[in-house]
């Protein structure tokens, strides 16, 4: 069983949608990715940084799943990382509110003794410099290192992001983030230099139309798995990375086949959780549930 690191944020959410309203959640990338992952039994733990006004019932649910918490930074007197967003009715649109860094602006990751041998290592949403961190502070090159970036950091930080995806082997990102790296509209062109730059697979997102799975010469279109229920879109990309490298985590090779299987579950995960507010519908999640649903998206 492979051991896996996910560096990402544990925050608070203050969510509103037509379906209704939540005010300061459990959110945050490395949370998702962690309860998503957790379904697998596997060993995993969190990089992050939360403050003192975090409530120990968030700590617990974490602790509960499973999940190793030694590696979150409790700063007291800190406040944690708070985003606030409105979505319109149509689901596909949503304004940010608030967005508060607090202590998420000081954040420098320590990676916790006992996982800087991590088999797979999973890049949250982060500043390129604090991913660089934690691969410099691995014992050994893992196995499998994920990275997932967005638009902000290659207007801001272009440079520092294409150091860290020289060193990474799965990039994920979505078809408008794979545009505007490479240049290229044409999403099989700008797969092929995505790979130039180092990554030995990649996974483009498109929304409401699935994903790209690039890698060793092979290609696979996976659908969305259609769900009438959506209360609640925030979370969805982190399930999926979670599922994806939870899967991973729990498999003993690492080829293009068992990629494109980690994105059926991730998908499977993902289209659980935005069927109600947060985390609530994956933190029990039953893997023959899941089995389910990765069943009809093969089909």
């Amino acid at each position: 069983m492979n051991k896996l690191l996910i560096v990402g944020t544990v925050a608070f959410d203050s969510i509103e949608t037509p379906f209704g309203k939540v005010d300061k959640i459990l959110g945050g990338s490395g949370m998702y990715i962690g309860i998503a992952s957790s379904v697998f039994n596997i060993n995993n733990a969190i990089v992050s940084v939360i403050g003192g006004d975090f409530p120990d019932e968030y700590l617990s649910i974490l602790k509960n799943n499973k999940i190793d918490i030694s590696g979150i930074e409790i700063v007291k007197g800190g406040k944690t990382f708070f985003w606030e967003g409105v979505y319109h009715s149509n689901m596909n649109h949503r304004d940010t509110i608030t967005t508060e860094l607090n202590v998420l602006a000081d954040f420098n990751p320590v990676v916790p003794k006992n996982y800087k041998n991590a088999e797979i290592v999973l890049l949250g949403n982060l500043h390129p410099s604090i991913q660089l961190s934690v691969l410099e502070q691995m014992n050994s090159k893992p196995k499998l290192v994920i990275l997932d970036t967005m638009n902000y950091w290659m207007d801001n930080t272009l440079d520092e992001l294409i150091n860290v995806i020289s060193k990474v082997d799965l990039l994920c990102i979505n078809d408008q983030e794979a545009e505007q790296l490479t240049g290229e509209s044409d999403l099989s062109v700008a797969a092929k230099k995505i790979s130039e730059l180092g990554p030995k697979f990649l996974i483009i997102k498109k929304g409401e139309f699935g994903s790209l799975v690039f890698g060793e010469d092979d290609y696979y279109n996976c659908p969305i798995f259609f769900t009438e229920k959506v209360k609640d879109p925030t979370g969805a990309g982190d399930p999926f990375a979670g599922g994806l490298a939870g899967f991973l985590a729990s498999c003993s090779k690492i080829t293009f086949n068992e990629v494109k299987n980690g994105v059926m579950y991730g998908t499977a995960i993902a289209s659980y959780c935005i069927e109600d507010f947060g985390p609530n519908n994956i933190m029990d999640l039953d893997i023959n549930l899941i089995e389910q649903r990765v069943s009809k998206i093969k089909k």
